[in-house]
């Protein structure tokens, strides 16, 4: 396809070329959140900064891993892993925030995703509906061990994805309300642990591209907690989801080595 960058060696969006980034990559979703997850890296450098979209490289271990910020939701979030694709990246790692679900899902506790309901568009361009997404296995049991080693509390399952923040906190007074209450409680008792916005476009999109990703989220809150007067206190610290996903890229980088 045509380049429509200024500088044609660069990919459009992320302003990123070819071997300024790792094979792995961390993808926060907030651009301010990328300084903070570099500092984990080895020597990182600052590569680019386009609209939504911060880059750091540094290394782990002596390889190469970068950090990339993907905006909200499941259009940007496939642009940056499009995009990283073409400058070399194979293993990305979401990382992020979610609301909990489930009333055993804390605020503070670490969601890690086995799979993610497609309730948004994006991955619709990439595969019809009835395709599951699903993350890489070896990806997320790095994951569930970086978050066991470390004592996190932790929950595996499937989360819920979707293009509306506030269809989510006040679907009562959409048009829709409708379906958007009703298929809330499908997703319960169906035993979704949390909901969040690009972990299903991310993960169709890998399985287009043939690549690895898995997805780790701090619970910021859990509304369903405090629906029923659970104590639901509001966390924004990711410092634990950050420590996961780089000590499960650190894992990756060892397996892959012994291959």
């Amino acid at each position: 396809m045509k380049n429509y960058s200024e500088d044609v060696s660069r990919q459009y969006h992320i302003q990123v070329a070819v071997g300024e980034v790792g094979r792995y990559v961390i993808m926060p979703g907030d651009p301010k959140r990328c300084e903070k997850i570099a500092q984990y890296l080895d020597h990182p450098v600052f590569v680019a900064d386009n609209r939504e979209y911060v880059t750091y490289t540094g290394t782990l271990d002596g390889v190469k891993v970068s950090v990339t910020s993907t905006g909200i939701g499941g259009p940007s979030a496939s642009i940056a892993m499009e995009e990283l694709y073409r400058c070399g990246a194979d293993t990305f790692v979401r990382i992020g925030t979610c609301g909990g679900m489930q009333p055993e899902v804390k605020s503070g506790d670490i969601v890690i995703a086995t799979g993610a309901i497609r309730m948004e568009g994006t991955s619709k361009e990439y595969a019809p509906i009835e395709f599951p997404a699903v993350p890489d296995l070896a990806v997320t049991n790095a994951l569930a061990l970086a978050a066991r080693e470390k004592g996190y509390p932790f929950h595996t399952g499937v989360v819920q994805c979707k293009d509306a923040f506030y269809g989510q906190h006040e679907p009562e007074i959409k048009p829709v309300s409708y379906e958007l209450m009703n298929k809330w409680e499908a997703w319960k008792r169906l035993g979704c642990l949390a909901s969040e916005m690009e972990s299903a476009a991310l993960f169709v999109v890998a399985s287009y591209l043939h690549v690895r990703v898995g997805s780790c989220f701090l619970v910021m809150a859990n509304q369903e907690r405090e629906k029923l007067g659970l104590e639901n206190p509001v966390v924004h610290d990711t410092d634990m989801a950050i420590q996961v996903a780089v000590e499960a890229i650190r894992r990756l980088i060892r397996e892959d080595e012994k291959k």
